[in-house]
């Protein structure tokens, strides 16, 4: 009861939540304790008091990169949806983590700031962006964050580009899940309103066009190897349209693997690792998992 008690007084508390409710892929059992902290002080007072308590954690955005298992979570989720604050200044964009891109990207367009238009039809929060160095359009994030606020044993810190260690999908925090993200600080360039609004209308045209965004999915199930494109490899070994109980790997887009009929993790799970199966024997490349797998 305390820890119900205290996690209430410091966020919105769920004690009836499951990730198929929290994940854009609609996969996953319940939780014990799921939490969206009021703002960046309570989100550090909270992870202090569970580890202090013992207590396991996971931080997450909106689970749009995100596997997570069939069996109960003991510990506490927090949810970063309270965390969406942004100011503009100088040309320099702060952006706390729990900021969803798209609305993000509308709102910049409007006032004619342009730089994130790359991002704007990746259903994620900035701190899941930043976390994996998303991109698209030939930019990713580290082309843009001058800085990132990182909770940080305990302390906030700001880490500069060089720091984050930025690679193709990935990032220093990779290396370190205890870190927190809590905001970025993003280079913006003026622009036109009509023009960018107009940039961001005919890639979303583009997205629909080439992505199943009609069904519950986790994105890009696997990075894309060097030199070669994973829905290809995917496609080449005849495995578009596969189905396993109740994941679908896209007709559309072979990369993007769905949840069509109350899938489970482990569905998500056998089918993946019989896609990368199939590619290493066929073509002699390691797919490698573009999302996270939790409590799996």
């Amino acid at each position: 009861m305390e820890t119900v008690n205290f996690l209430s007084s410091h966020g919105d508390l769920k004690l009836d939540a499951r990730f198929r409710d929290i994940t854009t892929i609609k996969i996953g059992g319940p939780i014990k304790y799921l939490v969206s902290p009021f703002d960046i002080n309570r989100l550090k007072m909270i992870i202090t008091y569970l580890k202090e308590e013992n207590i396991p954690y996971k931080v997450i955005g909106r689970g749009s990169n995100l596997i997570c298992g069939d069996d109960l979570y003991d510990g506490c989720v927090i949810r970063l949806e309270h965390l969406d604050h942004y100011s503009f200044d100088n040309g320099k964009l702060f952006v706390e983590a729990g900021m969803m891109i798209p609305r993000l990207a509308n709102m910049l367009a409007a006032q004619g700031l342009s730089n994130l238009e790359f991002a704007s039809g990746i259903p994620g929060t900035l701190g899941g962006l930043v976390f994996m160095n998303a991109g698209a359009y030939k930019m990713s994030m580290s082309d843009i964050v001058e800085s990132v606020l990182v909770l940080k044993d305990g302390e906030i810190v700001e880490m500069t580009n060089e720091e984050c260690q930025f690679s193709y999908r990935h990032s220093i925090f990779h290396e370190h899940l205890d870190w927190v993200i809590l905001a970025a600080t993003l280079n913006m360039k003026k622009g036109k309103s009509k023009e960018i609004k107009e940039l961001m209308a005919d890639r979303l045209r583009r997205r629909r066009a080439t992505q199943p965004l009609d069904k519950p999915s986790a994105g890009s199930c696997f990075k894309n190897p060097d030199g070669d494109f994973a829905w290809r490899l995917i496609d080449a070994v005849g495995l578009r349209g596969y189905k396993y109980h109740g994941i679908l790997v896209s007709d559309k887009h072979p990369n993007f693997i769905l949840n069509v009929d109350d899938a489970r993790a482990d569905d998500f799970i056998t089918t993946t690792n019989y896609i990368r199966a199939k590619v290493k024997d066929a073509y002699n490349v390691d797919l490698i998992m573009e999302v996270e797998l939790f409590n799996c």
